[in-house]
């Protein structure tokens, strides 16, 4: 079986780490995101992919060497300056997908426990063009949404309706298993939305399915997502993850450690972070529900409170970074610098100050 992994987006909610990276090598427990999907398919037995990319993400990929797990992996080159969207970029992959089987579509910047396998056994069985994994959400204005009919087809597909207007809860997982008819629908050389201008027809034309995704789903679209699905892993993974605590550093789990990170006596770490490769922190630090990337030096008497911190960042002494900052790759924020809620700073820019002002949130 293949599998297309949709990763030619342009990331803008993630900025400005994604400015740097594509969301597909964001690191989830020290590992990145691709690598996750990479293992997952392995283990569905599905051993042949493709990735819809622009040719910038190819070159990142290939430098970050993500483990294929045996995997036969190719790409497929969107253009730069006239982007296909998702139903564009299936069809331009058509020749090396094949039309002789179905074939699994992924969004790559959705981390979901899906039974690959299942959903294209149900997918034969029902002889549909299409079927679409679906997922329950509370606000599922954010996404494309189904109103469901008998024998799990799908009647109506909306894609992000207005907040109090969707049909149902059950949202579009990104997870899709496709039949070859389906370039049939798609236009060649043009931008197509297979959300938006596709699988509606499908569904008038009663061609559409729905397989009920209930376990763990999280779209890493926005920072807030982003460190909810380390949290969750770092919970589900709570037993393996633990970690005692250096000689005068308390560590409070859970919390995950790259090889070779270094931290200071007096210090705090947790609960909830995550140190990537090489990270050092200095003495008397304080370091809770954040993400701080590989080769990042923080300070003494730093505190990081549920930040994400780029790769090669330098943290000053006594500097305070507050709830939803992040900081780009390579980025310097000098000592005593306060940067309050929900900053952002852009790759390599340099931040200066003198002192932390008082109640500075």
């Amino acid at each position: 079986m293949k599998a297309l992994i949709l990763a030619g987006g342009f990331n803008t909610r993630l900025r400005p780490l994604s400015c740097t990276r594509p969301k597909i090598l964001f690191p989830v427990l020290n590992k990145p995101l691709l690598q996750w999907t990479y293992e997952r398919l392995a283990k569905n037995h599905v051993n042949d992919i493709v990735l819809a990319v622009f040719h910038q993400t190819e070159v990142y990929i290939k430098q970050h060497r993500v483990p294929r797990q045996n995997l036969h992996v190719s790409y497929s080159h969107d253009p730069l300056r006239k982007p296909l969207g998702t139903g564009g970029s299936i069809k331009k992959a058509e020749k090396t997908l094949g039309n002789d089987s179905p074939f699994l579509v992924l969004n790559g910047d959705v981390f979901a426990d899906v039974n690959y396998a299942q959903v294209l056994r149900q997918h034969e069985e029902n002889h549909f063009t299409a079927t679409i994994a679906r997922h329950k959400v509370q606000d599922p204005s954010r996404y494309g949404v189904a109103e469901l009919a008998k024998n799990k087809r799908i009647a109506k597909f909306i894609e992000k309706p207005l907040p109090g207007t969707a049909p149902s809860n059950l949202i579009n997982a990104g997870v899709y298993v496709l039949s070859p008819t389906i370039f049939k629908y798609i236009p060649e050389g043009r931008a197509v939305s297979i959300e938006r201008d596709v699988f509606p027809k499908l569904a008038e034309e009663k061609e559409l399915c729905v397989y009920v995704h209930d376990r763990l789903w999280i779209d890493i679209g926005k920072p807030e997502d982003y460190l909810q699905l380390n949290k969750i892993m770092l919970d589900n993974d709570g037993t393996q993850l633990r970690h005692k605590n250096p000689p005068n550093v308390q560590i409070k789990n859970p919390v995950a450690f790259a090889h070779g990170v270094l931290i200071g006596k007096q210090s705090t770490i947790g609960p909830y972070a995550v140190l990537g490769r090489k990270v050092t922190i200095g003495e008397n630090t304080d370091i809770e529900n954040s993400i701080i990337f590989a080769g990042t030096r923080i300070a003494d008497g730093a505190e990081v409170h549920g930040a994400i911190i780029g790769e090669g960042v330098f943290v000053g002494a006594n500097a305070h970074i507050r709830r939803g900052c992040i900081i780009g790759d390579h980025a310097r924020i000098r000592d005593n610098v306060c940067l309050p809620t929900e900053t952002s700073i852009c790759p390599a820019n340099e931040v200066t100050g003198d002192t932390c002002p008082e109640g500075c949130e």
